[in-house]
């Protein structure tokens, strides 16, 4: 991914680019794929997507023009299929060993996406957790719901431990975030 400004001064930029890149791939005998690449201009309101992510052209909230970095659908949904096959796998289990299974593959996805503006999709996948999990134990007591008034959230974050950290980090990526 080269990225160029968008400004008239930076037009010789961005013609000259896909050339010399494909003269400097040429020297190391890399061949580019010419189904992959494309040039995309976000001035025109167009996307492109990147190692899981959706990059857009947006207006902030001050009016100004700015790149939305998300998700990708298809990312969200391969996640939830993999957690939805480890449910099925622990159907009749403790609830303890899922929650063991699951936290370690949502840590791991939720650490991956923490750029950007991630905070819609991660409220998904949390509240979707939340709902398998609950579903889960109510099925342990041969019941039917997600056992809203039982278990309140909090009880399952803190008591049984399940993932809770979807926190967004803004700057650069080894700052931590400063603690109440």
């Amino acid at each position: 991914m080269v990225l160029v400004s968008g400004h008239p001064s930076c037009d010789w930029l961005a013609r000259t680019v896909p050339r010399r890149l494909r003269e400097e791939l040429a020297k190391l005998e890399v061949q580019i794929n010419e189904e992959k690449t494309k040039l995309v201009d976000l001035e025109r309101d167009e996307t492109f997507s990147f190692v899981g992510f959706d990059f857009r052209r947006v207006k902030t909230h001050r009016a100004k023009s700015g790149v939305r970095v998300t998700p990708r659908v298809k990312a969200r949904t391969k996640l939830l299929s993999e957690l939805r096959e480890v449910t099925r796998r622990h159907r009749s289990q403790p609830i303890m060993g899922l929650i063991a299974e699951i936290n370690p593959i949502v840590r791991g996805w939720v650490n991956y996406f923490r750029i950007g503006q991630s905070g819609r999709c991660f409220t998904y996948v949390r509240h979707w957790i939340e709902r398998k999990v609950r579903r889960a134990m109510m099925r342990a007591r041969k019941r039917r719901g997600f056992g809203w008034n039982r278990w309140s959230s909090s009880w399952l974050y803190e008591t049984l431990g399940l993932f809770d950290d979807y926190g967004l980090r803004r700057g650069s990526g080894a700052k931590a975030l400063p603690t109440r």
